[in-house]
């Protein structure tokens, strides 16, 4: 997920742990402890992405593509990093080191918010389809959830709304929302919201602020129906995206038989469960070939600002297995790849091939350079195309 989600949620499980604690014995720890569990949810929400500092360990795009969402982004790995967390809030904060040193319920909510912070993070960066591989080392697969798009607007506006209404100054409160409805405006003039899911995200946003101003200056209504909003979206997309699959996979079946389908990455639109672009990998032992498309279900229209022509092209397996086993550059990079495309030279990941950025997973062969160092030791996700059992795994296999 884009970092500005990552806050806002870690905000909102903040803010609601604070409220769902016992309070402090005077006003002024009171403020104290709000303001630190609240800093430390949202900085655990983030902390993972600090792995972008160690792209440059590597020559890019490798750095990148086997760096982030690298070993800060593993189970194990984030236990020391909540204890760093802990250590850095401990050092620098005063107040908060003399409220810890005397309140029980502060320890506790700060073990929380923290604790919180990184699973979300590590559940939220799963959604999507970049994957992550929690369990390294003891897996070193890739694991997709194919459920939500990377910058989700649901998000903001459900967790969003209620943090906006509890802000204690009202030009904060007008401020936050108007950003939020600014923000909404620029994705649907862009082509990324439909109108019916401007619509419901504004109903949302409304719902979830009505419930948090009815419960009151403490109340925790609004914060706790916007989590449930959110986990239900999850849901509802996970259901879609593997319906999509399904639809997606026995249309290739039926349009070549004699081909099998390795996988099919799927992306969500934004706060629109029928829509879906998708990148899919099949072959028949000789050739590769990968498609990308839209699919809508139900024969829902999708906006236009995250459609893609379909596309087919085609590779040659051999090819590809014969550059794995005698480049190491590529060796390292098929470790990334989902969706792999050589031509002339050039390994691409086809999942990003529309970016408009251009493909940022590119990587132009070099035989003379010299083995790159320090490579982790993430599973091949295509492994079932180098003809040993799949190193991937995906919510949902069709």
């Amino acid at each position: 997920m884009d970092n500005l989600t990552h806050s806002i949620i870690g905000f909102g499980v903040g803010e609601l742990v604070h409220r769902s604690w016992p309070a402090e014995v005077d006003g002024i720890s009171q403020r104290v402890r709000h303001r630190l569990l609240l800093v430390s949810c949202a900085l655990a929400s983030n902390f993972p992405d600090l792995d972008l500092f160690l792209t440059k360990l590597l020559p890019d795009p490798l750095g990148y593509l086997l760096h982030h969402r690298g070993h800060t982004h593993t189970v194990l790995w984030a236990v020391p990093q909540a204890l760093l967390l802990a250590a850095l809030l401990w050092l620098c904060w005063p107040s908060a080191r003399a409220l810890l040193r005397a309140s029980r319920p502060a320890r506790l909510g700060l073990l929380l918010s923290i604790g919180c912070g990184f699973a979300l993070h590590l559940l939220m960066d799963y959604t999507n389809s970049y994957g992550v591989h929690p369990w390294y080392p003891f897996d070193g697969r890739w694991f997709y959830g194919d459920m939500v798009f990377i910058v989700e607007p649901l998000f903001w506006v459900a967790i969003g709304v209620p943090m906006a209404l509890i802000m204690r100054w009202r030009m904060l409160r007008m401020g936050g929302l108007l950003i939020l409805f600014v923000a909404l405006a620029v994705f649907a003039a862009r082509g990324y919201l439909g109108v019916l899911s401007l619509a419901t995200l504004l109903l949302i946003g409304l719902l979830c602020g009505a419930a948090q101003w009815r419960a009151g200056q403490q109340g925790r209504g609004g914060l706790l129906l916007a989590l449930g909003v959110g986990a239900a979206f999850m849901g509802v997309q996970a259901v879609a995206g593997q319906a999509g699959r399904v639809q997606i996979t026995a249309e290739l079946q039926r349009a070549d038989p004699a081909s099998r389908v390795l996988d099919v990455a799927m992306t969500a639109f934004p706060a629109q469960p029928l829509c879906w672009s998708y990148v899919s990998v099949e072959t028949d032992g000789v050739q590769y070939r990968l498609r990308r498309g839209v699919t809508s279900l139900a024969q829902a229209g999708c906006p236009a600002g995250l459609s893609v022509p379909p596309e087919t092209v085609t590779g040659s397996v051999d090819e590809l297995r014969k550059l794995k086993a005698g480049n190491c550059q590529a060796d390292a990079w098929l470790r990334f790849a989902r969706i792999p495309l050589l031509t002339n030279g050039t390994l691409s990941d086809y999942r990003y091939a529309s970016t408009p950025r251009g493909n940022f997973t590119t990587l132009h062969i070099d035989p003379t350079a010299p083995c790159p160092a320090g490579i982790p030791t993430w599973g091949y996700p295509r492994a079932d195309l180098f003809g040993v059992s799949s190193d991937i795994r995906t919510r949902a296999q069709p």
